[in-house]
C-alpha cells in the first residue's frame, strides 16, 4: 500500500481512544503539550523517536490499536 500517512488524525484518535487530554498524552510520550497540539493541527510532525513511542502505544492496545495504525498509516510504511 502506498498511502499518505494521516499523522494528525492518528495522534488525535489515539489520544481520544486512551481517554487522555493533550497534556496527559504529552507526558505519556515525553513531549510537551504544545507539541501534541502542533501534531494534531498539522503544524509539525512527530520525530522518529516519538513515532516509535506512538506505534508502541498503538500495538499495546491490541486489535483496536493495530486497526487504527493500519487504517491511517499502514503497517508497511513503518
Amino acid at each position: 500500500m502506498n498511502r499518505q500517512a494521516d499523522i494528525p488524525r492518528l495522534v488525535r484518535e489515539l489520544r481520544e481512544r486512551t481517554g487522555l487530554t493533550q497534556e496527559k498524552f504529552a507526558a505519556k510520550l515525553g513531549v510537551t503539550f504544545p507539541t501534541i497540539n502542533r501534531w494534531e493541527n498539522s503544524r509539525a510532525k512527530p520525530s522518529p523517536l516519538a513515532m516509535q513511542k506512538i506505534v508502541e502505544l498503538l500495538r499495546s492496545m491490541g486489535d483496536r490499536g493495530i486497526d487504527l495504525l493500519d487504517e491511517l498509516i499502514g503497517q508497511d510504511t513503518l
